[in-house]
């Protein structure tokens, strides 16, 4: 029984401000053991229940925060940027089942450090005309290979956005969201638990499910007209709104390397404190 864990640090616990998430900080290199504790925890919860094989993908920013030599020996990590699937490399690899850890809402709503993709320049994601945060886009994707949802973890925000796009899955709720930038947190020995325990409970879920293809729309919106019009360059790509952007695709797979592509050229057309 083979598990795929993607793995955000947005929603680890005790996350609540943005140098405990940005690479080479003193708070970052604090809470990279949190992040890599909380890993460990599931992977323990999946492996008890049955697992025999799990892949961790890093998922957050550089791909690069997790600690290799802390993690728990029986996992295998996938790490580094520049993937295809990016947040869900591995779902083509025959899994049968993943879990969302780490997660936060999507951008324009509240949330701890919530977000689509881009830290501040995204206002807001519509897969199919439904508001979506990485979670509703990155499960659309888990669906076209066939692969249930087993775990979503994060604050509550997110736990109550992913009742809407993965209702049957364990929902863990390690810190509960005051204002972006901060949390009532449980301290890593409760989430552990929680974690480890919302795994266990979820591999009776896991097993291939029917494969669900279909054609997809992904409409963006940014916070300035002119990173609409970069990512307008872009083959496909139509610009419907001073702020906006939209493109339709075969599936989700295409979807996502295309908002992939849209989020990457609005990134390099953000220049200094004016964005």
């Amino acid at each position: 029984m083979r598990i795929m864990i993607s793995a955000d640090m947005e929603g680890a616990t005790g996350v609540t401000w943005t140098e405990d998430v940005i690479p080479g900080t003193e708070q970052w290199q604090r809470f990279r053991r949190l992040f890599t504790g909380d890993v460990n925890a599931t992977i323990a919860g999946l492996f008890d229940a049955g697992a025999t094989d799990v892949l961790v993908n890093e998922a957050h920013s550089s791909q690069r925060n997790l600690l290799l030599e802390d993690l728990d020996g029986r996992a295998r990590m996938l790490t580094g940027r520049h993937k295809p699937l990016s947040m869900m490399q591995g779902i083509d690899t025959g899994v049968e089942g993943v879990v969302f850890l780490g997660y936060h809402a999507g951008a324009g709503f509240d949330g701890v450090l919530s977000h689509t993709y881009l830290e501040n320049q995204i206002t807001g994601v519509w897969l199919d005309d439904v508001p979506a945060s990485e979670g509703r886009l990155n499960a659309a994707m888990a669906a076209e290979y066939g692969v249930p949802v087993l775990v979503v973890s994060g604050d509550d925000k997110a736990c109550d956005d992913a009742q809407d796009y993965a209702p049957e899955a364990e929902l863990v709720t390690v810190k509960e969201c005051v204002s972006r930038y901060a949390a009532i947190c449980l301290p890593p020995a409760r989430t552990a638990e929680l974690l480890a325990s919302a795994a266990a409970d979820s591999m009776n879920r896991a097993g291939r499910v029917e494969r669900f293809t279909t054609p997809h729309r992904i409409e963006v919106e940014f916070d300035a007209s002119h990173l609409a019009q970069a990512a307008a360059v872009i083959p496909t790509v139509e610009q419907i709104g001073i702020r906006r952007v939209g493109f339709d695709a075969p599936d989700m797979t295409e979807a996502m390397k295309a908002f992939k592509i849209v989020t990457a050229i609005a990134a390099g057309a953000v220049q200094g404190i004016y964005g």
